[in-house]
């Protein structure tokens, strides 16, 4: 990995160290955010345990779902996230051919285990989303489910709802998408550093996955920028650009089966106009 790609991730930052003083600033700080922005971290009680009682069990429960759900437990599969985090809930798998690549792209199938008439449903409405600060996180639903049954953790059966598209190897547009319900079991979690390694080493696991897969992502990157897409960050490493690319093309998928296949409304997350910072460093 380049020096340049390491400074760029938590790894290659830390760790820091702060004083007392200093830690009880950011943690006022913190209580004037919470305060400001009307964030609770606390969660009730009814949901907490409704949230315990969803984690028993879990194992016959994901059995009972393979009669309904597309097995993919043997299909390669790895997450990528930053060191520190703790939900893994999207996991990617690749396969390279002559004329196509096939590109799996799985998300945590939160929905299964929150409904809408359960207390932690409510609960996630009010919240909204999972609030992130330095060193600290305050989830939209409890850990205990978030951090289990809910993430995509290696060597465990997972729910997750998968996004299957084959792409032409020449022009990469869909020849064919598929979502579905599936089961999954991640082979590996790696950090960004770790995954930037399997690039650079053929001998560690998921070298060749990765390869191709950056394959893969640098295109479309490259694709986007010559469509016109705005590029903020052109320094980000390899790593990200994979994670990046394949979330993109995935949205690109369900908006596709959604528009045209299913004829079916939605509700499109629309980013605000770049700052002049944003544009000059672009």
């Amino acid at each position: 990995m380049s020096d340049q790609a390491a400074a760029g991730t938590t790894e290659g930052q830390g760790p820091v160290e702060i004083d007392e003083e200093l830690a009880r600033h950011l943690a006022n700080k913190r209580e004037e955010l919470f305060e400001k922005f009307g964030i609770r971290e606390a969660f009730p009680d009814a949901v907490l345990e409704e949230a315990e009682a969803r984690t028993e069990d879990v194992t016959s429960e994901i059995d009972d779902e393979l009669d309904d759900r597309r097995d993919l437990r043997e299909l390669t599969t790895w997450t990528t996230d930053p060191v520190d985090a703790r939900d893994f809930d999207d996991a990617l798998s690749i396969e390279s051919g002559d004329e196509e690549f096939v590109l799996w792209v799985h998300i945590a199938d939160v929905t299964h285990y929150v409904h809408p008439d359960s207390e932690m449903w409510a609960e996630a409405v009010e919240r909204a989303n999972t609030v992130y600060l330095p060193d600290h996180t305050v989830h939209m639903l409890p850990a205990t489910l978030a951090e289990t049954v809910c993430s995509l953790v290696p060597d465990e059966d997972r729910l997750a709802h998968t996004v299957e598209m084959h792409l032409d190897r020449e022009s990469l547009s869909f020849e064919s998408i598929d979502i579905y319900k599936s089961v999954i079991r991640s082979d590996e979690r790696l950090t960004y550093t770790q995954a930037e390694r399997r690039l650079d080493d053929p001998e560690l696991p998921l070298h060749g996955e990765s390869s191709s897969v950056f394959e893969l992502a640098d295109r479309l990157h490259e694709q986007r920028k010559a469509d016109g897409s705005l590029v903020l960050n052109p320094r980000r490493d390899r790593a990200h650009t994979i994670i990046e690319e394949c979330m993109l093309k995935a949205n690109k998928a369900v908006t596709h089966e959604l528009m045209w296949n299913r004829g079916v409304e939605a509700m499109y997350r629309v980013h605000p106009q770049p700052s002049p910072d944003q544009w000059d460093d672009a």
